[in-house]
């Protein structure tokens, strides 16, 4: 007789159960486009939906915990020219999330805590690097405010959101790239190609770590990061069939397991669960979720079972492990769009157990909300793994493991064609002025952001240019005129951004001056409401007075206090100031600096030492420019009284 062995595992009975009309989100007009992303994001707090629109793309942000029927005229987020390709939420922040666009841009919102009872237009940044449409958006798992994008232009591009700033550029892919895929520690990163390659990258120096051929069709293929050397795609195989194959990277030439799925022309995408060594396969304009196990030594994929559906999905969104629902022993939940309905249907998968309570064995300690590193340690070679979270108490366990790799090696000045890589960084109203002087770009050679006024919530619409802001208008028109191309997402920008004004009695300057405190006249009800307007959404926005006697007027290049005082600055919130920034590659790091007669470490170094050092001389000259204005007023209006006859006292003055 024979031994049967019967490989024992906790998760062969896990299944997907379907959720109840009221648990739906309904009346969602989710977009109709092909494209081979997901088109939906979620985190504990919030659900993003990219829906079907019109004159730009937009997403839906609605609360996750309050299904039913969302109004046709829900609040949406909206500031891109083109469809809107994929959306992210940070790790880190749940009420941070990243669009990508096929206006070439990737743009950060900042979501209330409350949510959005409005239409969303102010972003946070801007980010203008790609040539073409951009495809993808992945956070890195370890490492705050560090974004990778990529774009059919064949370029990843990873960024500092916070200073609205690239960190370097991966050229390394001679054809469009089909996805991305960070490890969990964040130290290399996977992809694959439509040249039917798979590649390890390493970010910081920008090499290929590992070349292997991937799936033989040219269609589509997907993968993600199972561990530090072994990585799980998805594909078609000569006779387009379905696929899918675990590689190890030690072992480049064949594949460790490879397995036909069905016939079926839709696109397999993968989500891998890293407590449970779990893959979901979900096949895009089918119903069907396949979910296997992997083991890791040996390389094995073991098959579990699937999750029917009579009805197609167009994507699904994953919420994080810290989201699930323990007491219902949910392994994961998606978010399903259903292509041939208005519908958001969630699916939880659930191990049945017969014992109640916490299930140690099921919920180990999973990734937090708490990043390990922050982008300058990512930048200078500093590896982390994530901080851990005990999902039966909350506690945190942070004993993450430490290594070092070689720096960022920035190679965006080594393309053949580098990309003009132009950010805009919104800076709150109610921030003081000193504490983002120091990141003002240099205007001198280049024309300052686009100045058209916008249109209040009341529906007052901007004055015609006057001949206050002719001038700065004119300066950015003839910019405009000696560019080969304007890209739509900053024609769009023109439309959102703020009503700069300038005096034209001042000297000429490349930065624009304010009007003096004693020529300034009440503000009209229709220029207070569209220069100091607040984002509809908060409820300081109806406390602004039409005649409210504030004389505070922004600019970008700086953020000038007509009286002087930069601490009585109005604080308006959630109003911002776009911040134009033009970056350019760095000089050769032989390059000395002549002061100091030593060179940075690394291109990383040398830009924020550029940045750090253009910042003073603006601050410097901006202070300046205004003890000048201050001493010229109080000359006129001596002048004005000595000419009356009349001696003011000691310390009065009318400004």
């Amino acid at each position: 007789m024979s031994n049967l062995k019967i490989r024992t595992s906790k998760f062969r009975h896990v299944y997907g159960a379907q959720s109840r009309r009221d648990c739906c989100f309904e009346n969602i007009r989710i977009t109709r486009n092909t494209h081979d992303s997901d088109f939906c994001a979620v985190n504990p707090s919030f659900l993003a939906v990219v829906l079907e629109s019109s004159g730009g793309g937009s997403f839906a942000v609605l609360d996750v915990n309050r299904p039913g029927r969302v109004d046709v005229n829900c609040p949406r987020v909206c500031g891109h020219a083109g469809a809107i390709m994929d959306v992210k939420w940070n790790p880190f922040h749940d009420n941070i999330i990243a669009s990508a666009s096929e206006d070439n841009t990737v743009k950060l919102w900042t979501i209330p805590p409350d949510g959005i009872s409005s239409v969303l237009s102010d972003w946070t940044a801007d980010l203008h690097g790609h040539s073409r449409k951009v495809a993808y958006l992945e956070w890195h798992p370890t490492a705050e405010n560090v974004l990778m994008s990529v774009a059919f232009d064949r370029k990843i591009m990873i960024w500092n959101v916070d200073q609205a700033e690239p960190i370097t550029a991966l050229p390394l892919h001679p054809d469009t790239i089909h996805s991305v895929s960070w490890a969990r520690d964040g130290t290399v990163l996977a992809s694959t190609c439509k040249d039917k390659k798979i590649r390890v990258l390493d970010a910081r120096s920008a090499n290929v770590a590992v070349e292997m051929e991937g799936h033989v069709s040219p269609k589509a293929s997907k993968c993600v990061f199972v561990n530090e050397r072994s990585i799980f795609t998805t594909g078609f195989s000569r006779s387009s069939n379905r696929q899918y194959a675990l590689w190890d990277v030690r072992k480049p030439s064949e594949p460790e397991c490879l397995q036909d799925l069905d016939c079926s022309s839709g696109i397999v995408l993968p989500y891998f669960d890293q407590d449970t060594n779990m893959v979901y396969m979900a096949g895009k304009g089918d119903g069907m979720i396949r979910y296997v196990e992997i083991r890791s030594d040996p390389a094995e994929v073991f098959f579990l079972s699937f999750f029917q559906s009579p009805l197609p999905q167009r994507g699904l969104g994953m919420m994080p492990k810290r989201g699930v629902d323990t007491s219902k022993n949910e392994l994961a939940r998606f978010y399903k769009l259903h292509a041939s309905k208005n519908l958001v249907e969630p699916i939880p998968m659930i191990a049945p157990r017969k014992a109640e309570g916490f299930q140690h064995d099921i919920y180990p300690p999973t990734s937090s909300n708490l990043a390990s590193l922050s982008a300058d340690e990512w930048t200078s070679g500093v590896n982390r793994g994530p901080i851990l979270l005990n999902l039966e108490d909350g506690s945190i366990i942070d004993k993450p493991r430490t290594s070092i790799s070689s720096a960022v090696q920035s190679q965006i000045g080594n393309l053949s064609k580098v990309p003009e890589i132009t950010t805009y960084k919104a800076i709150s109203k109610s921030v003081p002025a000193s504490t983002f002087l120091n990141h003002q770009p240099d205007y001198s050679t280049q024309a300052p952001p686009p100045t058209a006024l916008r249109t209040s919530p009341d529906g007052l619409q901007s004055s015609p240019e006057t001949n206050e802001n002719a001038g700065y208008n004119a300066m950015d028109r003839n910019h405009s005129s000696t560019t080969e191309s304007v890209p739509s997402s900053i024609k769009n920008i023109r439309r959102l951004s703020m009503n700069f004004e300038n005096k034209d009695s001042q000297p000429k300057s490349p930065y624009p001056q304010s009007h003096s405190p004693s020529s300034s006249s009440p503000i009209s009800s229709a220029q207070s409401m569209t220069s100091l307007r607040s984002s509809p959404h908060h409820p300081q926005s109806s406390s602004l007075s039409p005649s409210s006697p504030l004389t505070y007027s922004a600019k970008t290049t700086s953020c000038t206090v007509l009286n002087g005082i930069q601490n009585e600055m109005p604080t308006v919130s959630h109003h911002a100031i776009h911040v134009r920034k033009v970056w350019s590659p760095p000089a050769s790091p032989a390059a000395r600096h002549p002061l100091s007669g030593t060179a940075p470490a690394n291109d990383s170094e040398l830009k924020k030492a550029y940045f750090r050092q253009l910042g003073e001389i603006k601050s410097l000259q901006e202070q300046l420019l205004i003890k000048d204005k201050r001493i010229k007023d109080l000359e006129a209006e001596l002048s004005l009284v000595m000419a009356k006859g009349a001696v003011p006292n000691a310390g009065e003055s009318n400004c």
